[in-house]
């Protein structure tokens, strides 16, 4: 199973909210998608969000990691802190 982004801006938008996070946050993280591109789901706070039948959330504190999952490959499509803003257009 792989990561993709599926569009180039997604890539500018995840390294940007990747970037206000501090380091210890962003190992946080690392460890986190290395969960899920595994499959281990262990210790892992995850819930399908209402609406859809194929994104999920992952919530470690106050950060929220958002992604599609398809048979062969997770799609990110957001990594921030936890706002009024976090689950807007997705």
């Amino acid at each position: 199973m792989k990561f993709c982004l599926e569009f180039n801006n997604m890539v500018d938008k995840i390294t940007k909210s990747l970037n206000k996070f501090s380091k210890m946050e962003r190992e946080l993280i690392k460890n986190i998608l290395l969960k899920i591109k595994s499959g281990t789901f262990d210790n892992l706070d995850i819930k399908k969000l209402k609406g859809r039948d194929d994104v999920y959330r992952v919530r470690k504190g106050k950060i929220r990691i958002i992604y599609r999952f398809s048979k062969k490959e997770i799609y990110l499509l957001v990594i921030e802190k936890r706002s009024d803003k976090t689950y807007r257009n997705i």
